[in-house]
């Protein structure tokens, strides 16, 4: 018991000693932690202080920026009053002439209204009294004076009338040109037809060796799947493909460049090139459609629309681009309805329209125009805009202006030289009806077609045809080319007749 008792106290004797040893480090150590704690405190401090001062300083800059600002904007808000003053104030001003010189107006119509009123008043009473003279009424002299008139002068009467009545066409004619050459001449187009064969051009001749297979195995697949002919001749580093449709051929052309491109020719390749070019050449017509919208001007058509008018790029009249011929169409539509005062905007959609229903006419049986007709109607178009494309070409009765206007439109871009190709069978087999219809009208001596059949001179015997008949045959021969022909444009019909004298000296 002792002896633990003693261990205890040796134990509790060693650790007083250990911690008197260890005392002063433990202090010290306590200190320099103390001490460095409070540098970090004092630093953290001036470091507060330091983003107290730049946060203080860059809020003072902006403020400064913000003041600036708001002054300049002030500067500008106030010229902008100004401006806006001022052009209240011409406003005011106009409307004030405007209304002065519409009181005034007023004021002259009335006066002349007075006067009228008084006019007739004057020529009833001068009436009255010329009846009880002559002892005939208003009526009767009228009458008994136009029958002398007509006894006495009735060829002078039939030359004044035809005299009338050229002037009216001059005037008319005169004032139609002047719009249409304003139309013209506000829109200029390019002068191209689509051919039926695309040439595609080969690195080297060696290359149509692949293109044709064994035994014709790439060429007959290839024209099986495209619809196409292939034509491999002569013609050095190029071959022809032939075909009526114009998006067969381009997709052909695109296909076989890239399978020369890429080498490996063979039936299975050649179907999976073809479905990748189709798949690209339906974005393509999208795009166009796009593109000839804007082009246009034209806002607001259903997407579904817009695809169609792309389709019209790859379709052909004549050799003539539908797409061109449409846009062509629209830009003149608007030029001539601006200058007679019809509605601008639906002459334009309905004459870049127009022709729509050629995007379809393949599929669906029927005429073009109405199926364009049926088509806007379809997707909502105005009534005004579908009546103007089932009217241009006379396949339902024209009724508005802007009809009329379309018609106009198209029958000039259809008829501007180049624009559309014709074959020499159909160009000969209508130059001759031309001159055979002329021919079989009763005096005519020999008429001939020139021009391009734009003009057909008519001469006649003089012993059988007199100069008052001559307007008689014009019209007569014009009225069966209206009615039995379909001709581009306007044909002039010229009647000649011609006298002569003979005589010898001996």
């Amino acid at each position: 018991m002792e002896i633990i008792i003693a261990l205890l106290v040796g134990a509790a004797v060693a650790a007083l000693a250990v911690y008197v040893a260890i005392k002063p480090k433990l202090e010290q150590d306590a200190a320099e932690i103390e001490r460095q704690n409070h540098e970090r405190i004092e630093k953290a401090k001036i470091k507060a202080k330091e983003i107290e001062l730049e946060a203080e300083k860059k809020a003072l800059q902006m403020e400064e920026k913000a003041v600036k600002n708001e002054r300049e904007n002030r500067a500008q808000l106030e010229k902008t009053q100004v401006r806006l003053d001022a052009r209240e104030e011409s406003m005011d001003k106009k409307q004030e002439d405007f209304d002065k010189k519409l009181q005034d107006l007023r004021e002259k119509e009335e006066r002349v209204t007075k006067l009228q009123e008084e006019l007739e008043q004057m020529k009833g009473k001068e009436s009255e009294k010329l009846e009880k003279v002559a002892g005939l009424s208003k009526e009767q002299a009228k009458e008994q004076l136009f029958k002398q008139i007509e006894e006495l002068s009735q060829t002078d009467i039939k030359k004044k009338i035809v005299e009338e009545e050229e002037k009216a066409k001059e005037i008319s004619q005169e004032k139609a040109r002047w719009v249409i050459t304003q139309a013209i001449q506000k829109y200029a187009a390019e002068v191209s037809s689509d051919s039926t064969v695309t040439v595609v051009n080969l690195p080297s001749d060696d290359v149509k060796g692949r293109i044709i297979g064994k035994e014709g195995r790439n060429i007959n697949a290839f024209e099986h799947l495209t619809g196409v002919d292939v034509i491999v001749d002569d013609t050095p580093n190029s071959i022809i493909i032939s075909g009526f449709d114009l998006l067969r051929r381009y997709v052909a052309k695109q296909a076989l460049e890239r399978l020369v491109e890429d080498g490996r020719i063979h039936p299975a390749r050649i179907e999976e090139t073809l479905e990748k070019v189709k798949d690209e050449v339906s974005e393509l017509i999208r795009t166009l459609g796009e593109k000839a919208v804007l082009e246009i001007g034209i806002s607001g058509l259903h997407p579904n629309l817009i695809k169609l008018v792309g389709r019209l790029r790859f379709r052909t009249s004549y050799g003539q681009n539908v797409l061109k011929h449409c846009l062509e169409v629209g830009f003149l539509a608007s030029s001539i309805a601006a200058e007679v005062g019809a509605n601008v905007e639906i002459a334009k959609v309905a004459g870049f329209l127009h022709d729509i229903g050629k995007a379809v006419d393949h599929e669906i049986e029927g005429n073009h125009a109405l199926i364009g007709k049926d088509i806007l109607e379809k997707f909502g178009m105005d009534e005004r805009i579908c009546q103007a494309v089932g009217a241009h070409h006379e396949d339902i009765p024209p009724k508005n202006l802007e009809d009329f206007i379309v018609m106009a439109a198209d029958a000039i871009s259809s008829a501007r030289p180049g624009a559309r190709r014709e074959n020499a069978d159909a160009f000969i087999k209508r130059m001759k009806q031309l001159e055979e219809i002329a021919n079989s009208k009763p005096g005519v001596k020999k008429s001939y077609a020139i021009q391009a059949g734009r003009e057909v001179r008519v001469l006649v015997e003089p012993e059988k045809i007199s100069d008052m008949d001559m307007l008689k045959l014009s019209k007569s021969i014009a009225q069966e080319y209206e009615k039995n022909l379909d001709y581009p444009g306007q044909i002039k019909v010229h009647v000649i007749r011609e006298t002569r004298a003979v005589d010898y000296a001996k």
